[in-house]
């Protein structure tokens, strides 16, 4: 708004100027038809303002110069042929009329004010909770009050993005635009924004916006979630279910749940891109059966859901037991086994009986049957499907002492001096302890463990197996060689060796020496002279030997 002391100042100017010049026109020109100015012309003023109007006649001496107007006016100043009025409160488009009086005739000029105002609301409509990717969704914006009308425009936004574009009409004034979904619109804010251009009045542009909302859009495939859990379910046994699916956006905000019936499960949620694996570990409880297994992925309103039906059922292992665990040899031992209504048992030796009905077996209790295991299987068949369950017994058969000559040998022949071991086992339920004892002597061998033998040691021994079920003895006879006969005997060897070397080395050199030959003469004149020897060619002149 410009002020009014430097604005009534110029109109002052400028009437005083038109006076001047009107003075000064020849008397022709004076008799010319008259006018009546209204500054300014078509003045746009904000709602409530005020406005300084100039009504300003270019004839001498003009009379009656006056404003009409429904408006609140004053008379600020005047001059010789112009008036200043204010108007105030200025709150709708209005008419002015100056009017004046020249030469007798009445002379009239108008304008129009129009009030602009900025919008009282702007407000973009709530956007869905959650839009579905690739779906439309619509944009709507409403404007309250504003003007001028002509001069308002809507616009509406994507960020700073702008969208749509229309003119404001009607009260209030409503745009809308259809705007298709799409991942990158999860987050982004939309408004709607007013502008009231008032530039061509020389005031500039007025914007107004609403409060941004934003959007929520997601993905959810068609295809329900992947469901991993078995088909069968034995009561109180925990279990592992599975729960995955792929194209889910944004896979952060699905909302994943798992239920064994009406017990909603613990779950973990593993989260890669868009795609999610829920894991949960569940225990059946026995009035669960024929419950399902529900997964239920939940995103923007919308849900895909996977169920399937589990088979509980209740399998306890057989039971099997003795009428004695531990007996004497030769006692009657009944062994039972049993299991539920529709179970069928299987004993080691017994026949197989109907579901529901227990195996029954009879034995008298042997020593062969000590240790032994009697074994139960017990058979289920749940939804087409044969369960199995094992369990054994073990029985004790408590019978006396009983040495076997196998693992007992009756002779013993030993070297002095050499370390030996006396074996000699014994069988029996407890086992039973061996002693070995000198018949004379009463000494005590070790069994099973190395010793020392001496001479001393030689003689009969009584082996004794002893435990809480009797006694039995058995004889050995220990044999041991004394050292002394040992070395003769090697002595004598050693002797036989060397006599033998000894001849063999004679006949050896009496055979070994070469021997000499050839023809000896004996001379007729006397048998006393010695023999000479015919030499081979070659040696004469050798002396005879």
């Amino acid at each position: 708004m410009v002020p009014l002391g430097p604005l009534l100042w110029a109109r002052q100017s400028l009437l005083s100027l038109l006076l001047l010049v009107c003075c000064l026109l020849p008397p022709g020109a004076q008799g010319q038809a008259s006018s009546l100015r209204v500054e300014p012309q078509d003045p746009v003023v904000p709602t409530g303002g005020s406005l300084l109007v100039n009504c300003s006649a270019d004839c001498p001496n003009p009379s009656q110069i006056a404003l009409e107007t429904a408006l609140s006016k004053e008379l600020v100043d005047s001059g010789l042929s112009w008036s200043a009025f204010q108007l105030s409160n200025v709150t709708s488009d209005s008419k002015i009329i100056c009017s004046s009086f020249c030469s007798g005739n009445q002379i009239t000029s108008t304008t129009g004010i129009t009030v602009y105002r900025l919008p009282e609301r702007v407000e973009l409509a709530p956007l869905p909770p959650w839009q579905p990717v690739g779906d439309n969704f619509t944009l709507r914006c409403q404007v309250w009050g504003g003007a001028p009308r002509a001069n308002l425009t809507v616009v509406l936004l994507r960020g700073q993005k702008e969208l749509s574009r229309q003119p404001a009409v009607g009260e209030p004034a409503e745009v809308t635009a259809t705007v298709p979904a799409s991942r990158e619109d999860y987050g982004a804010n939309f408004s709607c924004r007013t502008e009231l251009d008032l530039r061509h009045q020389g005031l500039g542009l007025f914007e107004n916006s609403s409060t941004s909302r934003q959007l929520r859009t997601f993905a959810l495939p068609m295809t329900s979630p992947h469901l991993t859990a078995p088909h069968i379910l034995e009561v109180g046994k925990e279990f592992t279910v599975d729960c995955s699916l792929d194209g889910v956006f944004p896979v952060w905000k699905a909302q994943v749940h798992l239920a064994l019936g009406d017990q909603m499960l613990n779950l973990t949620v593993l989260r890669h891109r868009d795609a999610f694996t829920a894991t949960a570990m569940a225990t059946t409880r026995e009035e669960q059966e024929g419950a399902q297994i529900v997964c239920n992925v939940t995103l923007g309103g919308d849900s895909r859901e996977t169920r399937k039906n589990v088979t509980v059922y209740r399998f306890e292992e057989p039971m099997l037991y003795l009428s004695k665990d531990s007996v004497l040899e030769g006692t009657m031992v009944n062994v039972t086994c049993k299991a539920g209504t529709r179970v069928t048992v299987k004993l080691d030796g017994a026949p197989i009986m109907a579901p529901g009905q227990p195996a029954q077996l009879q034995i008298n209790a042997t020593e062969s049957d000590d240790g032994r295991n009697f074994s139960c299987n017990a058979r289920l068949e749940v939804g087409r499907k044969i369960l199995h369950k094992n369990r054994s017994v073990q029985l004790s058969v408590l019978y006396g002492p009983k040495i076997d000559r196998a693992k007992c040998p009756q002779h013993w022949m030993w070297k002095e001096r050499s370390y030996q071991v006396l074996e000699c086992q014994a069988r029996g339920n407890p086992a039973p302890t061996m002693n070995c004892s000198q018949e004379v002597s009463k000494l005590n061998v070790p069994v099973g463990i190395p010793f020392l033998v001496k001479l001393y040691h030689n003689g009969i021994y009584h082996c004794q197996a002893v435990s809480s079920q009797g006694m039995t003895t058995v004889e050995v006879v220990m044999e041991v060689q004394d050292w002394n006969a040992r070395s003769v005997t090697i002595t004598m060897a050693v002797l036989v060796v060397l006599g033998l070397v000894i001849i063999t080395a004679a006949l050896l050199y009496v055979f070994g020496v070469p021997k000499r030959s050839g023809m000896y003469h004996v001379k007729d004149r006397s048998t006393s002279l010695p023999l000479t020897s015919e030499q081979p060619d070659g040696l004469a002149g050798e002396e005879p030997s």
